[in-house]
């Protein structure tokens, strides 16, 4: 059976951008089956939570839909997990989570196919290796022009996760003072190694009671947290087993 909707507007009512974009999408999935794909093009448009932070509440055009079902994927594959009695995330699976103030996102004024934008970020979410995110880069540029802040943060921000994995940090928050970084249970960080390092007053760093890192610098701009960031992981990551 054979379904229809009609829209209708009241005299004289304007189309508002947004919405102009929802309804272009519904023209173009118009076949059975196409729903899950009009939901995840919804997601793109209207935002649907800060993925790469911890609180939930801003918009999932800053990391894109495809990001936000990789994450997805890992919730589940963690939750299958639990249920089958093992309470140990797979290592390969588990996310940390990222929060540094700043906008990570692929701008429709970069690239304004919402289709290219959403294979994209699939694309930025599979990138393994500095080499990888190089090439990724570099190909935008060839095809777009030269890639915006925004994009470039994206992409630090998947090397950053990168990282966080190598030294077993589930979670940074970071600000123009600095940053505190959260390590899993199953970190492989030496901790004689950690504890010499902090103890030069030189490196500014201080391990809390509750065992999270406080790194106290001066990065009042994104790029300086970001580049700051990706320092102190890299020195914890030479740290690990």
């Amino acid at each position: 059976m054979r379904g229809y909707a009609y829209f209708t507007l009241p005299p004289a009512h304007k189309v508002t951008p947004t919405a102009r974009k929802r309804l272009e999408v519904i023209h173009r999935l118009d076949s059975l089956g196409a729903g899950f794909s009009l939901a995840s093009h919804d997601m793109d448009i209207r935002g649907a939570g800060n993925l790469l932070g911890g609180e939930q509440s801003g918009h999932i055009r800053e990391v894109g839909i495809e990001l936000y079902q990789h994450m997805l994927e890992e919730a589940v594959t963690q939750a299958r997990a639990q249920a089958d009695g093992s309470s140990d995330e797979p290592t390969a699976e588990w996310s940390p989570q990222i929060s540094l103030g700043t906008a990570v996102l692929i701008p429709e004024s970069y690239v304004e196919d919402l289709d290219v934008r959403l294979v994209l970020y699939r694309r930025v979410s599979r990138l393994e290796d500095a080499a990888e995110i190089a090439n990724f880069v570099d190909e935008l540029a060839d095809r777009f022009g030269p890639v915006p802040e925004e994009v470039r943060y994206l992409l630090d921000i998947v090397a950053i996760k990168r990282l966080c994995r190598t030294a077993g940090v589930a979670r940074i928050d970071a600000g123009p003072k600095g940053a505190v970084l959260t390590f899993r249970a199953d970190t492989t960080v030496n901790p004689e190694q950690l504890i010499t390092h902090i103890a030069n007053p030189s490196h500014g760093l201080r391990l809390r009671p509750d065992n999270k890192l406080v790194v106290t610098r001066n990065w009042p701009v994104a790029e300086q947290r970001l580049e700051g960031v990706q320092r102190v992981l890299s020195t914890l990551g030479g740290m690990a087993a």
